[in-house]
């Protein structure tokens, strides 16, 4: 594979290309680096269906299996370190040493993530009776991440949501959606087709993916006014955000 160019989206574990592109510009000499699939809203409802077909299984896999798919997260991004912070830099415009810093410390946490419990609380248990409050999976998660730590801010929405049994649709940036893609298409031989799915596109595509009907949670790391956008989208269907 190459990792600075055929950039295409995953969905349902396949690459998914599109009719229309978006620019990718390199912030230090405004020269376009790459064309990145602009999702449409058919393949947005195929990416979100992919996850809620693959939920049931996902949710059924022992934490145990889960644990080591996230580890592999961790795995591959230090394994291709290197390109990964070329491919940074070429889309956001941190020095390299800054980008491969931000590669390391997100595979530092996925392997973190990896090694967490999901509690059990029991707030009884006598002669009589036992209580348990156990954190059981919402669905789908979709993520929103921004361009400033586009790998970071991706991998903390990333780990803990697979961790827990659910299973995600993700949108980077339109401005640094390209470490992303790579880490989904280098993911699909380790993840089940579903489980992580990655769709890229304009300011349309937000939008379209707060509002849609099988998100069961949005993860959201941005501006204010745009977190508003996203309240008020999400308190429709009382998604959890």
């Amino acid at each position: 594979m190459s990792f600075f160019d055929s950039f295409t989206m995953t969905i349902g574990g396949k690459a998914v290309s599109s009719s229309e592109t978006i620019d990718v510009i390199n912030p230090a000499t405004e020269e376009i680096v790459a064309k990145a699939p602009d999702c449409s809203e058919k393949q947005l409802d195929d990416a979100v269906a992919a996850a809620r077909a693959a939920f049931p299984g996902w949710r059924a896999t022992p934490i145990e299996e889960r644990r080591r798919a996230v580890a592999r997260i961790g795995e591959v991004l230090t394994e291709h370190q290197a390109d990964f912070a070329r491919l940074f830099t070429l889309e956001q415009g941190r020095p390299l040493d800054g980008a491969a810093q931000e590669i390391a410390f997100a595979a530092y946490w996925a392997n973190e993530v990896s090694k967490q419990d999901i509690p059990v609380t029991v707030t009884e248990d006598s002669a009589s009776k036992r209580s348990e409050t156990r954190h059981v999976p919402l669905g789908v998660v979709a993520g929103i991440v921004p361009w400033n730590f586009p790998v970071n801010l991706a991998v903390w929405k990333i780990a803990p949501a697979l961790l827990t049994g659910n299973t995600l649709v993700l949108k980077p940036s339109p401005f640094t959606p390209l470490t992303m893609l790579k880490l989904a298409e280098l993911l699909r031989e380790h993840l089940p087709p579903g489980v992580f799915n990655v769709i890229s596109g304009g300011d349309r595509l937000g939008p379209w993916l707060t509002a849609h009907e099988g998100i069961d949670k949005i993860s959201f790391t941005g501006s204010t006014a745009t977190g508003k956008r996203v309240m008020e989208t999400a308190s429709k269907g009382l998604k959890r955000v």
